[in-house]
């Protein structure tokens, strides 16, 4: 028998730094992510080093809302 709420849960990481820099309009989208947290172990937020290639580097990736 399943329970309500499930233990691991799908989420999206997006690069922070295409966000902030959307004003200069120098890339031509948004890196996103997917992947999966187990919500016992990271209760809040998670930040992961990706590579974003509009950036063309390293860069942190949070996660949003769905």
């Amino acid at each position: 028998m399943a329970k309500g709420k499930d233990v691991r849960v799908t989420i999206i990481l997006e690069c922070t730094s295409c966000v902030r820099n959307d004003i200069k309009k120098e890339s031509s989208g948004i890196s996103r992510y997917i992947t999966q947290k187990n919500r016992h172990n990271t209760p809040s937020r998670l930040e992961l080093r990706k590579f974003c290639p509009y950036c063309y580097k390293h860069t942190i990736h949070g996660e949003i809302k769905k």
